[in-house]
């Protein structure tokens, strides 16, 4: 099996990170990988957004209103603690990358085919991530919907779309998963 073979079957969500920061070499091949994705007419519809932690400091007010109305919704026996690991999603990573798509609201079918080399370029960057022994996790929420996001980030959500944020490290734990097998997702047809 090949290296490139190794990395997608191995490839996991990770949830927690060590606290460790990631080589500017490492992250620059990331994105490097990430705008040799495929997209339809060359739109190359995707935009990355490192945020730093001054950034990531205009997030909170936001994080900490969903996520007492998310604790509230669950009848939440500790709110506060629900805020706290809310909050740590966001500023503990090492890495943590807005994922932007351009917005084509005149031709829903462009929109489509855009979203879907969007996230071929989110892909490529977790894969390169992976194969140099950095985790990630692509991660969509009320956060990517919310449009203080969009104002304290300074993304113009008439021209474009966070589509996730991928928060990435080293791993604290790898997780074990069971993918299908090709039994279950292929069929041959005559």
């Amino acid at each position: 099996m090949s290296e490139f073979q190794d990395v997608l079957k191995s490839r996991r969500t990770v949830h927690r990170f060590a606290d460790r920061p990631i080589e500017e070499a490492i992250v620059n091949q990331a994105l490097e990988a990430a705008n040799q994705a495929p997209c339809h007419k060359h739109t190359h519809p995707w935009k990355f957004y490192l945020l730093g932690e001054k950034t990531r400091q205009t997030l909170v007010p936001t994080i900490t209103h969903l996520a007492a109305a998310k604790s509230e919704q669950k009848k939440s026996p500790d709110p506060e603690h629900d805020s706290k690991r809310a909050i740590g999603k966001v500023m503990n990573p090492p890495l943590l990358v807005a994922v932007t798509n351009k917005q084509s609201p005149q031709d829903p079918f462009r929109q489509k085919e855009d979203y879907a080399a969007s996230v071929c370029a989110l892909h490529n960057m977790v894969l390169s991530l992976w194969g140099n022994g950095v985790s990630a996790k692509w991660s969509t929420g009320g956060l990517t919907r919310h449009p203080e996001t969009y104002e304290n980030l300074g993304i113009d959500p008439k021209k474009e779309e966070i589509i996730g944020f991928v928060k990435a490290g080293y791993a604290d734990a790898l997780p074990v998963v069971n993918k299908p097998t090709i039994e279950d997702t292929a069929r041959h047809l005559p």
